[in-house]
């Protein structure tokens, strides 16, 4: 074995122990936050925003109240309305929720809102996207550690599967984790006290639209399945909770609704 094969052989062994060691390492707190605060700065240069403080501010004040009982862990919660007439809502690691104002234009009361704001911020405190990301990293440093140790790579095929496989898993959230985002929702909204029936109530809403006009919402569906079940697992949640806990909760305000119509107020413009 000459020289080069020698420093080649254990150049690879390193690699092959540093990879097996990524691989059982899980994403942290601040990475997480890294990792989200980059896809914010791309997201928010791509969308056209509202910009309007009054707005801003509304959005921002009701999603802290709710982020601050449900995450321990110190994150600066950021909430963007996007300029858009499509429903849809989503979230990035580390605290970053977009909601469209189309779908803030279909709510009718406060607690309908809430729940959309709990909902995404329950895949931020679940970390479903940071485990799309553990499960992803795992996936890609398989397919790495094939290409040290065999000659999969020769055969051109490994960059396309990286590429697919990472690309895949951000697709869209699983059914548990939906089923979970609602579970933990109706937990938030309750103890930030608002009314979880809030949740159901909007589910209801986006599947009469679904059925009224089915092309407006292949947005919000393609990346929040919704069926009746959710409506009937939310409202199980609900009614598993002590009646005296509904007690005295906020289902809506004239502050919300002063909200409300200043959003559909806004100039409408074409978004990017």
């Amino acid at each position: 074995m000459t020289h080069t094969q020698r420093y080649s052989s254990v150049a690879r062994i390193a690699l092959v122990g540093t990879l097996l060691f990524a691989a059982g390492c899980a994403i942290s707190t601040q990475r997480e936050v890294d990792m989200g605060g980059d896809f914010a700065l791309q997201v928010n240069r791509q969308l056209r925003l509202v910009r309007d403080a009054d707005v801003v501010s509304y959005v921002n004040v009701l999603g802290d109240s709710i982020a601050a009982i449900a995450d321990d862990r110190g994150l600066d919660w950021t909430f963007h309305v996007v300029d858009s007439k499509e429903v849809n809502a989503f979230a990035a690691p580390g605290g970053y929720v977009w909601v469209n104002r189309g779908l803030i234009e279909r709510t009718t009361n406060l607690a309908q809102l809430a729940g959309v704001l709990a909902h995404e911020i329950g895949h931020v405190t679940m970390r479903h996207s940071v485990q799309q990301m553990e499960t992803s990293q795992r996936a890609n440093v398989g397919l790495t550690l094939a290409c040290i140790l065999t000659n999969v790579c020769d055969y051109g095929i490994t960059n396309t599967a990286v590429q697919l496989g990472g690309g895949a898993l951000f697709a869209k959230f699983s059914r548990d984790d939906e089923t979970e985002a609602d579970r933990v929702a109706v937990q938030y909204v309750t103890r930030a006290g608002i009314d979880p029936r809030g949740i159901p109530d909007m589910f209801r809403i986006l599947l009469k639209e679904r059925e009224d006009r089915p092309t407006g919402m292949q947005g919000w569906f393609s990346t929040h399945p919704l069926e009746e079940a959710r409506v009937r697992a939310t409202e199980a949640e609900i009614a598993r909770m002590p009646a005296a806990s509904l007690k005295g909760l906020r289902m809506d305000s004239e502050r919300f609704q002063q909200f409300r119509r200043r959003v559909i107020a806004l100039p409408t413009v074409a978004t990017r």
